[in-house]
C-alpha cells in the first residue's frame, strides 16, 4: 500500500511536539513525512532562550533526541522554508525552488516579532529577539557597545533586557503601556515588579511612545519620545510582541482572522480539511495563544484527528487552553492566573502586600467568594500551583480565601493536598499530564523523579509542577515499591 505524503512546515517547539506525538502513535509508518525548517537547526527550547547568554549552547537547548529523524524515517530539510502552497494541486514550493506534493499538510509556522513602524527601525544594531541567530547578532553588536535599550516591557521584552544585562550592557526598558507586563499583572503587581527590576540595575521607562530613532550624540542611536524626551543607546532590541506567521496561508487562500492568524476548528483543521495549523500561527475561537503549552495541546489534537480521521468522534479535540503562567524574570518570581484583572462581572479581590519583603499577591474570586477566578503573584509565587489547581478544577475556596495568600505566621491555610485532586486534574500544564497518568506511572514502578520525567514528560517543561509530582511520589511511591516486593 502506497504511503500518503505528510508535510510539516515549521520545526519549532510546537512542530517538534507534533512529530513526537506522530511517532508515539506510530503514524510515521503510515505516512511519508517531510519537515521544512526555515532555520539552520532543528527545534530548540525558546522558553529558556535567554540562557544562551549565560553559556548554554544551541545543542544544550535542542529539543530533538539524537538521530530522531533518521531513526523514524522522517525527512528534515534545514534552512528550507516554504514559499507558496497550491491548495488545488496539493503542492508546496520551497524556498530552494523544490516542489513537494502532499496529501496532508501541517502549518506550524509560529510567529514573528512585531517591530513598531518607527522611523529608523532598520538602522544597524537595531535588532529583534526571537531566534538563536538573533541572539548571536545581539552578542556581536554588544561587543563594542555600552548601552542597550529594549523597546517592549512585556514578557519577551524583559527576557531581552536580561540578555543585554548578561552581556554587560547598561540596560533600559522602554514600554508604551503605563506598567510592565501589562497583560499579565495589575497596577500593584506592575509597580512592585518595576521596583525589583530597577534594583537589579535596569532602567525602566513606562508610558513612553518612541517616535523615531536617529543618530545619537554620545552613542549610536537616539530614541526620541512623544513627550519630548529621549534616550541614547548603542544597541536597540525590539521585543514589542509577536504576530502570527500566516502569510503562506493567506496567500494560498486559507481563511485567516481579521487581525491575523490561520482559522482552525476543534481538530486544528483550517478552511481546507487537508491542512492543519497549530501553535502561534493558529486562530482558535478568535484567539491566538502565545504560550507553548496551548500549542502542545493543538499538536496533540491534530495528531489525534489524523489517527481517527475516519471516525473523528474518537479524536481528542482542542477546546481552548488556560493562559496562566509562572516565570522568573531576572530572578523575580512572577505569576498570573486566569482573570488577573478582575474583569468578570461581580468579581471581588483580596490583596496582600509586604513592601519591606517586596511581595505582592492578589486573588480574584467570584461574587459569592466560593470560586477562584484568577490572581497575581509578584516576588513570591509559591502558592501558584495550589491556586492553579483550585481554579482549574473549580474547587470550593475556604470560608476565608485570603488565608491562601497570607504568610503562615498569620494563619495561612495549608497547601492544597494534591492527593485529593481528581485523577483528571492536569498537574503538568506544559506536557498535559494528569494526576491519574502520574499515579498510573508510579504504580507501574516509575518511583523516582527521573523515571517519571522519562515516562510521562511531566516536570520537563517549566518545572512548575515538580513539587506536586514529588508529593505524589512520596505518597504513592512507597506503596508501589511495597507491592513490587510482594510480587517478587
Amino acid at each position: 500500500m502506497k504511503q500518503e505524503r505528510l508535510v510539516v512546515i515549521g520545526n519549532g517547539m510546537v512542530g517538534q511536539k507534533y512529530l513526537d506525538h506522530l511517532v508515539a502513535d506510530g503514524l510515521h509508518h503510515r505516512y511519508q513525512v517531510t519537515v521544512l525548517c526555515a532555520e539552520p537547526r532543528p527545534a530548540y527550547d525558546r522558553v529558556h532562550l535567554s540562557e544562551f547568554f549565560t553559556g548554554r549552547s544551541s545543542e544544550d537547548l535542542s529539543l530533538v533526541p539524537e538521530r530522531f529523524f533518521e531513526r523514524h524515517g522522517l525527512e528534515l530539510r534545514l534552512s528550507e522554508g516554504a514559499d507558496s502552497i497550491d491548495l488545488q494541486n496539493k503542492t508546496i514550493r520551497t524556498a530552494k525552488g523544490a516542489t513537494l506534493d502532499y496529501d496532508k499538510l501541517v502549518l506550524a509556522t509560529g510567529s514573528y516579532p512585531f517591530v513598531p513602524p518607527v522611523p529608523g527601525r532598520g538602522r544597524p544594531s537595531c535588532l529583534v529577539y526571537r531566534t538563536i541567530e538573533d541572539l548571536e547578532a545581539i552578542m556581536a553588536s554588544g561587543r563594542d557597545a555600552e548601552v542597550g535599550a529594549v523597546i517592549g516591557g512585556g514578557l519577551l521584552g524583559l527576557e531581552a533586557a536580561k540578555a543585554l544585562r548578561d552581556i554587560g550592557l547598561q540596560t533600559h526598558v522602554v514600554e508604551f503601556a503605563p506598567r510592565l507586563m501589562a497583560v499579565q499583572v495589575d497596577d500593584g503587581g506592575g509597580a512592585l515588579l518595576r521596583r525589583k527590576i530597577e534594583q537589579l540595575g535596569v532602567f525602566v521607562h513606562t508610558g513612553m511612545n518612541t517616535t523615531e530613532i536617529i543618530d545619537g550624540e554620545f552613542y549610536r542611536h537616539r530614541l526620541n519620545f512623544a513627550d519630548g524626551g529621549h534616550l541614547e543607546a548603542d544597541l536597540v532590541v525590539f521585543s514589542a510582541g509577536i504576530r502570527p506567521q500566516d502569510t503562506l496561508a493567506r496567500d494560498a487562500g486559507l481563511a485567516v482572522g481579521e487581525r491575523g492568524g490561520i482559522v482552525i476548528d476543534n481538530h486544528c483543521r483550517t478552511s481546507d480539511p487537508d491542512v492543519y495549523a497549530i501553535g502561534e500561527c493558529a486562530l482558535w475561537g478568535g484567539r491566538i495563544y502565545g504560550l507553548v503549552a496551548p500549542g502542545y495541546e493543538m499538536a496533540r489534537a491534530a495528531v489525534s484527528h489524523l489517527r481517527h480521521r475516519r471516525d473523528e468522534t474518537l479524536a481528542v479535540p482542542f477546546t481552548g487552553a488556560d493562559m496562566s503562567t509562572k516565570l522568573k524574570l531576572m530572578g523575580v518570581d512572577v505569576a498570573s492566573l486566569g482573570d488577573a484583572h478582575a474583569s468578570t462581572p461581580g468579581a471581588c479581590c483580596y490583596r496582600y502586600e509586604d513592601e519591606r519583603k517586596q511581595i505582592y499577591k492578589k486573588l480574584v474570586v467570584s461574587e459569592d467568594g466560593r470560586r477562584l477566578l484568577g490572581g497575581v503573584l509578584v516576588g513570591d509565587a509559591r502558592e501558584y500551583n495550589t491556586l492553579l489547581q483550585l481554579m482549574l478544577n473549580d474547587m470550593a475556596l475556604p470560608e476565608t480565601p485570603e488565608q491562601l495568600i497570607l504568610p503562615a505566621a498569620q494563619g495561612a491555610a495549608p497547601a492544597l493536598d494534591v492527593t485529593r485532586l481528581p485523577d483528571s486534574a492536569t498537574l503538568c500544564q506544559c506536557q498535559n499530564v494528569t494526576k491519574g497518568a502520574l499515579c498510573q506511572a508510579i504504580a507501574e514502578g516509575h518511583c523516582d523523579l527521573a523515571a517519571i520525567k522519562q515516562c510521562t514528560g511531566a516536570a520537563t517543561g517549566c518545572g512548575g509542577c515538580e513539587p506536586m509530582v514529588r508529593t505524589l511520589l512520596d505518597t504513592f511511591g512507597v506503596e508501589a515499591d511495597a507491592l513490587a516486593e510482594v510480587g517478587t
